[in-house]
């Protein structure tokens, strides 16, 4: 069991939390609060992170990415600890749970109708995004397009699709805590990509870390992470209600030590303990702005 969980890659699901709370807070912000939306919302999240963990895993190990040399936690099909059938296996069952659960959110929070229709073609792509970002014959990840897949559906279609499955409705303000999570989440990625970027330069595998060097990648990560804070502050600055909405900067003074230790790294192996430290400040900072939004109401 101890070789799956650690496929799962457990450190990764605070981003599917992030995205999920965060959206269901804004619901809140607006006088709407669904607690079956919620449920359904957070537990399909974490079933499309846990499906792209593995298929990430089988996927860099058929593509030979996956070495004796490679730097990071040794993954559970290149060591042997589980074999290429098991984890088709188990990407299967893992889809086909995240497609019912889908099913079952969408269902509750819209009934059947075109919307109902059109939500579910958007988690379909989600875990066609999950599958092909390492696995086939053409993952979108060796081209360099992880990035804006990471920001696309951890940011802007999870946390404004969770707002739609609460409230039925749209509005333009959620998208700067939308980008704010994408963001966030982008960057866990170009902090991986930056741990690996010499064993994926090594097997063809183009992130954008690979594509501008290491030293851009660290200017390209404060980027992120400053400009997704910036959502943030932008958005409880427009949508003042109460000075609990500023609860979040607490986390900027955990933020600051991880730009500062990024910007003097120069060995990659040592970026890796930074990745659950990044995931769970961006955790706890969508928690807190989620609080504040809360108590605003």
């Amino acid at each position: 069991m101890k070789h799956w969980l650690h496929a799962f890659r457990l450190r990764t699901l605070p981003l599917a939390m992030s995205s999920i709370t965060t959206g269901s807070a804004l619901a809140a912000f607006h006088h709407v609060f669904r607690w079956p939306v919620f449920a359904l919302a957070l537990v399909t999240a974490i079933l499309l992170q846990v499906l792209s963990n593995l298929a990430n895993d089988l996927g860099d190990h058929l593509h030979g990415t996956d070495n004796d040399v490679r730097v990071g936690p040794q993954r559970a099909v290149q060591s042997g600890a589980i074999s290429t059938s098991a984890m088709k296996r188990a990407m299967w069952i893992c889809g086909l749970l995240a497609f019912v659960s889908g099913i079952a959110l969408i269902v509750i929070a819209l009934g059947l109708s075109v919307t109902t229709l059109v939500f579910l073609l958007i988690g379909l792509l989600a875990i066609g995004a999950a599958v092909k970002y390492t696995f086939g014959s053409n993952p979108y990840g060796y081209a360099g397009f992880g990035d804006i897949s990471v920001l696309v559906f951890f940011g802007i279609v999870s946390v404004i699709g969770t707002f739609f499955l609460h409230t039925g409705t749209f509005t333009p303000s959620i998208l700067l805590p939308a980008f704010g999570i994408g963001l966030l989440s982008t960057a866990m990625l170009n902090l991986n990509n930056m741990r690996d970027i010499h064993g994926d330069a090594a097997n063809g595998k183009r992130t954008m870390v690979v594509r501008m060097g290491a030293k851009r990648a660290k200017a390209y990560h404060t980027a992120l992470v400053l400009v997704g804070y910036a959502c943030f502050v932008l958005f409880s600055a427009t949508q003042f209600r109460t000075w609990w909405q500023y609860l979040f900067v607490i986390t900027f003074i955990a933020i600051d030590r991880h730009l500062r230790f990024v910007q003097k790294n120069k060995e990659p192996r040592e970026l890796d303990p930074h990745m659950k430290f990044l995931s769970l400040t961006t955790l706890v900072t969508a928690l807190l702005f989620s609080l504040g939004l809360v108590l605003a109401v």
